[in-house]
């Protein structure tokens, strides 16, 4: 069978799943559509939290970037993984056992301020909207390729699914269906990395395959840097940022991880403090499976990539090949003419993207408009692509390269619902009924959060369809608006009695608005004119990815200074986080 044919059947079978589910699972209360009832299991809810984490940016770009990048795509694992055992230590058990819906729900309470509660919203809104846009995104390009349909039209295909378990189940449906959504991608990712590692190297364990030796006896790394400084790039395994910036990257990764609403609200979903602690630990394992095999999944495609490619004519390259030029996420210019593709240092463009036209080259390419002579590389080479072509880049059987769509979409969509419950929530409890409606009913308040996901929906597939020009950097950075807003407040509201709201509120406005600025100066050119080489610019040395780092302390400086200079906080709140720091049970023992 077909690619597509293959596609068809097994995304039907799992959507069927995911519709059955939230079909089952339909939630009656607020409760259960907040927090599904609060009785989830910690296998449940970490298998549930692993998949609401790993989003299209995970499956599909980062072993992309690791790809691209080499050694210094360790940031990503580093700082990712690490922010779980942060989130498991620090936060998950304190914040399950406050026992709040959403983040702006213990903030306003924590800080006893509706004005404190709006900030957190208006914090919650920005970086789930700027993530879910890209994740709607990733659905219209996975189904653009493999299901043969254009890029709105897949955006609106994934905005229904999500629209349906999401509306219908709320919390509850959502949890179970990304129980389902976890076991479809990690499956998905898993085949053809041991397929793969099995074809280069013998071994199927692709974390082993990716430092085992080739047929040649040669090791697969000491080839890939071989391959990488023949072709005028650094060593795959030598980084070349700074050790300050990779040291600001992995923070900002780690507290943002820690940070992310979405990710929080699911500790809220267990029993106990206990449930919540195990939850963290059983996501951090479930999420590992999949973070230590990205690294093997870019070194295999990097290797096969330019093997397959590299000084080889356009009538030989095989044909995945010419059906990825249609996405614009593949391109190639032959700029001197001789038939061959020239993949060695530099840009290939003049912009970050091809611009194709109608016409077909000389030897059967597509045209592009935008060549840039000012290098000799000739082929441009999304990172996105490093895992959906994967497998057909490695000649490996059609319904493996449909499972790898499958498992796509089972990413961006799992995702996405989390983060539209969360914006959802913050609109029909956090401001309708915590702020403008404190007596609206159980039955109203439903209404109105399901028809905040409506809207919601309705938005992020706007910018799914048509997406501004710094969408792409925006989510990219969602991690460092999220250390810069809420890690702080969260972090003190647990571990300073003295921490009051006029200190939380002062410390989100400025380290969200740093953040903005720096994001948009940087990597957008809205403020002053964006540098191509920014690098001798930036602030401290620090690349807006690691921006997070700097404004996430000033955060807590401008949070601790404030808070010193003004009334301390009631003595009721200081009582409540005195109790929520103190083990369930502690102190039974002295009696006896």
């Amino acid at each position: 069978m077909s690619v597509q044919t293959w596609t068809w059947i097994l995304v039907g079978i799992t959507f069927s799943l995911y519709f059955g589910i939230a079909i089952w699972a339909r939630a009656g209360s607020t409760k259960e559509f907040y927090i599904a009832g609060g009785g989830v299991s910690p296998l449940a809810n970490g298998m549930a939290t692993a998949a609401d984490w790993m989003s299209a940016a995970s499956f599909i770009s980062m072993a992309g970037i690791i790809s691209f990048s080499g050694y210094d795509g360790s940031v990503y694992l580093m700082g990712w993984t690490g922010g779980y055992v942060l989130l498991a230590l620090l936060l998950a058990p304190y914040l399950r056992k406050f026992g709040k819906f959403t983040v702006p729900d213990f903030i306003g309470d924590r800080y006893y301020s509706n004005t404190a509660r709006t900030v957190a919203v208006f914090c919650a809104l920005i970086v789930s909207f700027t993530y879910v846009a890209g994740q709607m995104r990733g659905v219209g390009i996975v189904f653009s390729q493999f299901l043969q349909v254009q890029i709105h039209w897949g955006v609106i295909i994934g905005m229904c699914v999500v629209l349906f378990f999401a509306f219908l189940g709320g919390m509850k449906g959502i949890t179970y269906t990304q129980v389902a959504q976890y076991c479809v991608l990690i499956f998905a990712f898993m085949v053809p990395a041991i397929f793969i590692s099995i074809k280069m190297t013998g071994n199927p364990i692709p974390q082993l395959g990716m430092g085992d030796t080739l047929e040649n006896g040669n090791y697969l790394l000491d080839t890939l840097d071989e391959l990488h400084t023949k072709l005028g790039f650094n060593e795959y395994t030598t980084g070349s940022k700074s050790k300050w910036d990779v040291f600001a990257i992995t923070c900002a990764l780690m507290v943002g991880t820690a940070g992310l609403p979405h990710v929080i609200v699911r500790f809220f979903t267990v029993a106990k403090v206990r449930d919540a602690r195990k939850s963290a630990g059983l996501a951090l394992l479930f999420i590992a499976i999949l973070y230590t095999t990205a690294p093997a999944i870019a070194v295999f495609s990097r290797t096969n990539l330019i093997e397959t490619v590299s000084e080889k004519s356009y009538s030989e390259i095989p044909e995945w090949f010419t059906n990825w030029e249609d996405t614009g996420l593949i391109a190639w210019a032959d700029k001197n003419n001789d038939g061959k593709i020239q993949y060695i240092a530099g840009s290939a463009l003049e912009g970050k993207k091809p611009i194709f036209t109608n016409e077909r080259g000389s030897h059967g390419q597509r045209m592009i408009e935008n060549a840039s002579m000012k290098t000799a590389n000739e082929l441009y080479v999304d990172r996105d692509i490093m895992v959906l072509a994967n497998p057909e880049i490695a000649n490996l059987p059609n319904w493996i390269i449909a499972l790898v769509a499958a498992g796509g979409l089972a990413a961006a969509l799992s995702t996405a619902a989390g983060l539209l419950l969360v914006i959802s929530t913050s609109v029909s409890r956090d401001l309708v009924k915590m702020q403008l409606r404190p007596n609206i009913s159980e039955k109203s308040e439903l209404r109105v959060a399901r028809g905040s996901i409506v809207v919601a929906v309705l938005i992020a597939g706007i910018f799914g369809i048509y997406p501004p020009g710094f969408v792409a950097a925006v989510v990219a950075l969602a991690f460092g608006l999220a250390a810069a807003s809420f890690f702080p407040a969260i972090i003190l509201g647990i571990f300073d009695k003295r921490m009051n709201r006029e200190g939380a509120i002062a410390g989100m406005v400025v380290g969200i608005t740093l953040m903005l600025f720096y994001m948009i100066r940087y990597k957008t050119g809205l403020i002053g004119v964006m540098d191509p080489q920014p690098s001798s610019e930036w602030w401290f040395g620090t690349s807006p990815e690691g921006f997070g780092t700097i404004a996430m302390v000033v955060n807590f400086m401008v949070s601790i200074v404030v808070s010193r200079m003004t009334p301390a906080p009631p003595k009721e709140v200081q009582e409540i986080v005195e109790n929520i720091r103190i083990p369930s049970g502690a102190g039974e023992a002295i009696d006896h």
